[in-house]
């Protein structure tokens, strides 16, 4: 059973988020980036398609997961879908342990919030919030590698 202490690793302000990424700006963290997180469960959904398709399971957190389903995505060659696995696993490996276990479980192995806060041994609303700001996390990650892009503020 995975330790309940992984959970508290990152610091929290008093607004309740994460503390935000290195070099991110406190305005984008804390307003803008709820807006990428549909976005980024997409991308991760893609993700494990992709490196199933490569001959690569995503090994998360140490260990492979079978749970996700596998669906046919065609990209243009087989080098982009190598190129966009390589850039994915690179930006997971820039989250902390607790948030790259919550996506892991939550996003990529399909468990739901109640599975997940039962296994962490915390409540249904600490592993949302804190699976919330996991993926804020990842999509200012993604968003500083150019694998999102920015959205046109209105």
């Amino acid at each position: 059973m995975l330790n309940q202490h992984l959970l508290g690793l990152q610091s929290w302000n008093f607004l309740g988020q994460a503390e935000p990424p290195p070099g991110a700006s406190l305005a984008q963290t804390q307003t803008d980036l709820w807006r990428y997180r549909s976005r980024t469960t997409a991308l991760l959904r893609r993700y494990a398609r992709a490196s199933v398709e490569v001959g690569r399971l995503p090994s998360l957190v140490g260990r492979e997961f079978f749970r996700a389903r596998v669906t046919s995505y065609a990209m243009k060659n087989f080098e982009d879908v190598v190129i966009f696995v390589t850039d994915m696993e690179s930006a997971l490996d820039q989250l902390a342990e607790a948030d790259r276990q919550l996506i892991a479980m939550n996003v990529l192995e399909e468990y739901s919030i109640p599975e997940v806060s039962q296994v962490f041994g915390s409540s249904q609303r600490t592993v949302g919030r804190k699976l919330q700001c996991a993926l804020d996390n990842l999509s200012l990650i993604l968003l500083n590698m150019g694998l999102l892009e920015k959205l046109i503020q209105v």
